[in-house]
């Protein structure tokens, strides 16, 4: 969680195939982006995991994405995982994540919802799908409840990064603004690259302007 938190981006990685994940991996990297979660919707994804953990060891850190049960994330844990996200809130896909030792983030859309992950023992709640909520929903849910730690996912890009950080996320889950499919399907890997630079250096000039915000004290309600 630390570091997801002081790198502010995750890079939420849906593609074709397992094939096309080391290219991906090797662009974002390239522009400044050491986060990836690659979901469970790319075909053998969970058997190439391990070699890329090996090729991208000490540079980039991995997670695994579109757990929707306690099995799977068993399963991304052992296969080199650093860290696991769901879509949904779950208590088991959260319980098996940590007793194979690795951190877990699952998703929630009301302020009972969020709450409920939090005290469920999310390291980070994924407030999904960000894109219909906004920036504003981020800062009311938090005025109440300053102790959440949470990570919107989808409608976030280099042009509001500012603004969600603002609200008081603590990260950021980035899907489509970053990792375009159709310039993957074309070999144009110069474009994830570019796209994970913009976006990248959006969020180190908010920082530069901001400070890094003290993460708020751990309570689990």
């Amino acid at each position: 969680p630390e570091q997801i938190e002081s790198s502010k981006v995750v890079a939420v990685v849906r593609l074709d195939h397992a094939s096309e994940l080391e290219p991906t991996v090797q662009a974002l990297l390239d522009g400044g982006v050491r986060l990836v979660e690659a979901t469970m919707t790319i075909p053998g994804l969970l058997e190439a995991v391990p070699g890329l953990v090996e090729r991208f060891a000490g540079r980039m850190v991995f997670g695994i994405g579109s757990v929707l049960d306690g099995e799977t994330a068993l399963k991304a844990a052992r296969a080199g995982a650093d860290f696991v996200v769901s879509p949904v809130m779950k208590p088991e896909i959260l319980n098996r994540a940590h007793e194979a030792g690795c951190a877990a983030a699952v998703g929630a859309y009301s302020p009972t919802e969020i709450q409920r992950a939090w005290e469920a023992g999310s390291d980070i709640v994924k407030v999904f799908p960000a894109e219909t909520l906004g920036p504003r929903y981020i800062k009311g849910v938090r005025a109440p409840m300053p102790h959440l730690k949470l990570m919107p996912t989808g409608g976030v890009s280099a042009d509001n990064v500012g603004q969600w950080l603002a609200a008081g996320s603590v990260a950021l889950g980035v899907g489509s603004a970053l990792v375009d499919v159709n310039a993957v399907r074309k070999g144009r890997f110069d474009v994830i690259r570019d796209n994970a630079a913009a976006l990248r250096q959006a969020v180190d000039a908010y920082l530069s302007t901001t400070g890094r915000a003290v993460p708020p004290p751990d309570s689990r309600g």
